[in-house]
């Protein structure tokens, strides 16, 4: 077991995130954003540098943390199918050359005025998932599908439809805590609940191989079109289940990578200008992991 995380939450400058971790006495890091940009999108000088700072300072990336499928995407848009496979090959010989096994992806967004098991929405999203998967898989990378605002994030039986369409031994879950706590629950009719954390993991858990650590605490709204504002917290302090979760990995013989995603200072996909930011989201992500530490001791790991 290892702990690592989005240190692009303590600061966007690569040398914040290297002394986060370093202060952590981590030797990780998921990499989502480098700066404004990504592995995907760096000069090859800009990458080189980032190989040099990596490398001087004894620290790693376990993940790419990238946008391929995501909650922006449609899988019935050619153009955003096309900046998929663009991100992944762009990003997978720079993966090869500093060693990093797993790529985050996810499977394309929920189109507000289509009902999202609609058979050619279902056909789309599993064809193209399967397409990226097989470049992963020729590659040598592992595709972490993480159940965010996307189709295998509508509800763990979305998840499962998913596995059953996806059949390779490179294609896994990367499972978030956080994010049923937003996101409704689409099984049965509506209107519907919002996800619980609990319920997902259990229905997931013999496919999970790495687990996203986040925190939060929502309520639903009345358009179920919309997703629900959710107040960000420290692990454990919100409606993740994120002790319970932790303790049963732990009874159940988990041993992959926790990696922090706190969104406690600011969301990450907001732009929040605060001259004071800065020095907050170093310390909160410092704070942060420093408290799952804790969490991880209180729920019997040997940490």
């Amino acid at each position: 077991m290892f702990l690592t995380g989005f240190a692009d939450e303590a600061g966007s400058d690569l040398k914040v995130q290297i002394r986060a971790t370093k202060e952590l006495n981590w030797k990780f890091i998921e990499s989502r954003a480098i700066g404004d940009k990504n592995l995907s999108t760096l000069t090859d000088a800009e990458f080189d540098a980032v190989c040099e700072q990596l490398d001087n300072a004894g620290i790693r990336i376990n993940c790419y943390g990238s946008g391929v499928a995501n909650w922006s995407k449609s899988a019935l848009v050619e153009a955003d199918v096309e900046a998929s496979k663009k991100e992944l090959l762009n990003a997978i010989p720079r993966m090869q050359k500093l060693g990093i096994k797993m790529i985050r992806g996810m499977s394309f967004k929920m189109l507000e005025d289509r009902e999202p098991d609609a058979p050619e929405i279902e056909e789309a999203v599993f064809r193209h998932v399967n397409e990226l998967v097989k470049i992963c898989e020729d590659a040598g990378i592992v595709y972490g599908h993480e159940n965010c605002m996307n189709y295998g994030g509508l509800s763990y039986l979305h998840t499962l439809k998913l596995l059953d369409h996806v059949k390779s031994p490179n294609f896994t879950l990367i499972f978030d805590t956080g994010n049923p706590v937003f996101n409704y629950r689409h099984i049965g009719a509506k209107p519907y609940p919002l996800q619980s954390a609990w319920e997902f993991y259990k229905q997931v858990r013999e496919f999970i191989s790495y687990v996203h650590i986040k925190d939060g605490t929502a309520l639903p709204g009345d358009d179920m079109t919309k997703r629900p504002p959710c107040e960000f917290c420290y692990p454990g302090d919100g409606c993740g289940d994120v002790r319970a979760i932790v303790t049963d990995l732990r009874k159940t013989g988990y041993d992959g990578g926790f990696s922090m995603e706190p969104h406690v200072a600011s969301v990450f996909h907001a732009k929040t200008p605060d001259a004071g930011l800065d020095e907050i989201k170093y310390t909160s992500y410092v704070r942060y992991g420093q408290l799952f530490e804790k969490l991880l001791r209180e729920c019997g790991w040997n940490w």
